[in-house]
């Protein structure tokens, strides 16, 4: 039986909250970067829609690894994009920005929605409209400093997911300030990254979350 979308982003909230940014990747190759992100341990990967060809990796990913992998689009800003995206396979929508009809368009399909936040104002706009987590977005310019005082006045039960510059050594200080999870670029993939390497970054990743996540 396929989970549902539902069911696998509480697996993911539960046993590895990373999401895999796959910005640029191009469909002969997302194939072989998820199976190598499957295969150190991530649950969720996004394609973002700026990346060539976006939907049919999505379409390639969704056939390949339902129900092993949460399959995500990034940069999702209109409500037509979350649409083609729900019809392409995608079970998670990942904005840069807090769009409440994007938000409302996402979840009106039963998708998971995850709008990019940068202000407290922007992150209570994208609870009210029914966002599953909300992204902190660009991360490299909130410290978690600034994470630690949203969670005073967030939801407690809604992750954060810092997004932007988050690599190994960063996470720790961000986890210990309130963060749910992150989403991860460039750090584990560019385009031309080979897939022995996106395997071997994204192990690095699952460790150091392992090590530091508030599960361990």
């Amino acid at each position: 039986m396929t989970l549902s979308g539902a069911t696998l982003w509480k697996q993911v909230l539960a046993k590895l909250p990373l999401i895999a940014i796959l910005r640029g990747v191009a469909p002969r190759e997302a194939v072989a970067m998820a199976q190598a992100l499957s295969q150190a341990g991530f649950l969720c990967v996004e394609v973002p829609l700026n990346s060539p060809n976006a939907l049919e990796s999505i379409s390639e990913l969704r056939r390949h690894f339902a129900g092993r992998l949460l399959v995500g689009a990034g940069t999702v800003l209109t409500e037509s994009e979350v649409v083609a995206i729900h019809q392409a396979g995608a079970q998670l929508v990942v904005s840069p920005n807090t769009n409440p009809r994007v938000i409302t368009a996402a979840k009106g399909l039963d998708l998971i929605c995850v709008p990019g936040f940068a202000t407290p104002t922007e992150a209570l706009a994208g609870i009210a409209a029914g966002a599953d987590a909300l992204k902190l977005f660009p991360a490299e310019s909130a410290s978690p400093e600034v994470v630690r005082a949203l969670r005073a006045v967030l939801p407690a039960s809604l992750p954060i997911f810092p997004v932007g510059g988050i690599t190994t050594a960063n996470m720790a200080a961000y986890i210990a300030a309130g963060a749910g999870g992150f989403g991860i670029g460039s750090a584990i993939y560019s385009p031309g990254t080979s897939a022995d390497i996106v395997g071997h970054r994204a192990a690095m990743f699952v460790k150091a979350w392992t090590v530091k996540g508030p599960h361990s």
